[in-house]
């Protein structure tokens, strides 16, 4: 004997004797029955896993066209009916609203393989249910519900992707536009005071020839940025031995001529000599240059700015200090946001932070910001140490 999910026994030699419809037709019942007194707990314990799977809780809230409305329609699928005779609108109602699901997700920061497990954790959350509570779900309900979940997984899969290609495709054309942009005002800057130069109007010691060389400096800084950030994407890594201190040197003989012109002191600070890290030399060279180029252009004239390297423990740290007058504290995050620009100078991308955590963590560190209010932020690189 077994119990239905509305507390009726039946015995199950008598279940065997019912046409094969009705048998199906009693089983979905039971199986839609299920489902609907147990939809909240089913919601609650699926979350709770993918909680468990890495994520904040609000990340796996119950988002507008997730598991909770797909639940719903699912027994509006099984409805009490053969699988064959389920309505063909409901199952498209379902399937609507797992692709919506998909973009959702892909929206708010999932990864394609949580989408994946956040439908498969509602297979095993009604299979450790039903054991608990001693239902019996038979091979035919759980092929119809098996086909409901693959066909939503299927369509909120196929909308993920789409979305994450045009939301790349997007971001692709932004950036290339911009980058465009940017490169045409520094040239177009650099050919009109190279006219007026060459014309003989203005001397070599002017505020044309600082715009000259300010524009050709601007070229440099953005190509270098660029080259940065494909060696990023394209996942190119050759690791080699770093000596700290020969890389900041080399940063500090290009850095101090910007520093200077602005009106900027830099100041090096090697607290602990002879500190050495296992990277990219390419890119950990443009993760400091960024973050040096980024202080110059947000300190303020006559003040300095200071590139300390020292050990704490097994890590190598390379602080860059600015005086920009500090942030609020809710500003400090989106800096690492692609194109995201905090200052009344608009000059260059607002790529250069987002490159610097990127390029950060490609090298097994990490990038952080301390902020000084009313000083300035302190910027540290924070990688491991080779000893």
């Amino acid at each position: 004997m077994r119990q239905h999910a509305a507390d009726k026994w039946v015995e199950a030699p008598r279940l065997c004797n019912l046409p094969p419809w009705s048998a199906i037709r009693f089983l979905t019942i039971m199986l839609h029955e299920f489902l609907t007194t147990n939809r909240s707990e089913i919601v609650s314990r699926a979350a709770g896993r993918g909680v468990l799977r890495g994520g904040s809780p609000a990340m796996h809230g119950e988002l507008s066209n997730g598991i909770p409305l797909f639940l719903r329609q699912l027994t509006t699928v099984l409805g009490g009916r053969p699988p064959s005779e389920a309505p063909s609108s409901a199952r498209v109602a379902m399937n609507a609203s797992a692709t919506a699901n998909g973009e959702d997700r892909q929206r708010v920061g999932f990864s394609v393989n949580d989408l994946v497990h956040a439908y498969g954790d509602v297979c095993q959350v009604v299979t450790e249910l039903a054991t608990e509570q001693g239902v019996h779900i038979s091979t035919e309900e759980f092929k119809t519900f098996n086909g409901c979940l693959d066909d939503a997984t299927a369509h909120a899969v196929t909308e993920y992707v789409a979305q994450r290609e045009r939301s790349l495709a997007r971001a692709d054309t932004e950036r290339l536009g911009v980058l465009a942009h940017e490169m045409r005002n520094y040239l177009s800057a650099a050919i009109l005071s190279y006219d007026s130069l060459q014309s003989g109007q203005v001397g070599f010691g002017g505020r044309t020839s600082e715009l000259h060389a300010r524009s050709l400096r601007g070229l440099r800084d953005l190509v270098d940025r660029s080259l940065a950030e494909v060696r990023l994407d394209s996942g190119l890594h050759a690791a080699e031995d770093v000596v700290v201190d020969e890389l900041v040197d080399e940063i500090e003989v290009t850095s101090s001529l910007q520093a200077k012109s602005r009106g900027v002191r830099l100041v090096v600070i090697a607290e602990t000599l002879g500190l050495r890290v296992h990277g990219d030399r390419q890119t950990l060279a443009a993760v400091v240059a960024n973050l040096v180029q980024n202080a110059v252009k947000f300190t303020a004239k006559d003040s300095e700015i200071t590139i300390r390297t020292s050990a704490r423990d097994e890590h190598v740290l390379i602080d860059v200090e600015d005086h920009c007058g500090g942030l609020p504290a809710d500003k400090l995050e989106t800096l690492f946001a692609p194109f995201s620009q905090h200052s009344k100078d608009r000059s260059g991308l607002g790529l250069g932070l987002s490159i610097c955590r990127r390029g950060a963590v490609a090298n097994g560190g990490e990038l952080r910001i301390r902020n000084l209010p009313g000083e300035g932020c302190v910027f540290t690189l924070d990688l491991p140490r080779l000893r």
